[in-house]
């Protein structure tokens, strides 16, 4: 299995005015449909649909993680759209919704989540070692470091949009 090392943050307003200045390079803009298959509290299987919104390119994926907090492991697989369909239909489940930008910001790539159904923006940066991300002195303008808090996870967010419906009711 590979390992996730990342620290996410809570962030309060879109960086626009850093774009417009060059300090922040967008690389890149997707649209991200995500369906939870299975969870516990240190385990979760999902499936994605991936359309990068410059080219119009779709891709599918089927990610298993385990751990919470800033390291985790994490396998993740391409597969195909019939395999992704069927998946989806068979649990009925809604989709959490949202946009990625990745964007450059002085040679470290960070990644800005945008949902849809909820109010949240949250920026993730990944590292290579514990030791780095402990490390990582954020700007301000990355907001709250919420790496550690539960409530902002997209498992999290993700059961809250299917109410009783994930709770078999």
């Amino acid at each position: 299995m590979g390992m996730e090392i990342e620290r996410k943050f809570l962030l309060e307003h879109y960086p626009e005015s850093l774009i417009e200045t060059g300090e922040l390079a967008v690389k890149s803009e997707q649209r991200i449909e995500q369906t939870y298959l299975a969870m516990d509290d240190n385990e979760e299987l999902r499936i994605r649909r991936i359309e990068d919104l410059a080219t119009g390119d779709v891709s599918y994926t089927h990610t298993f993680k385990r751990g919470n907090g800033l390291v985790r492991e994490e396998v993740e697989y391409a597969i195909s759209e019939s395999i992704y369909s069927q998946v989806a239909a068979a649990f009925g489940f809604t989709p959490l919704t949202k946009n990625r930008v990745t964007a450059d910001w002085y040679g470290r790539t960070i990644e800005i989540d945008i949902y849809d159904q909820v109010q949240l923006t949250v920026l993730e940066v990944e590292f290579a070692s514990l030791e780095e991300a402990n490390a990582f002195a954020a700007p301000s303008w990355f907001g709250e470091d919420i790496s550690s808090q539960k409530r902002y996870s997209n498992k999290t967010v993700w059961k809250q949009l299917q109410g009783e419906k994930w709770l078999g009711k």
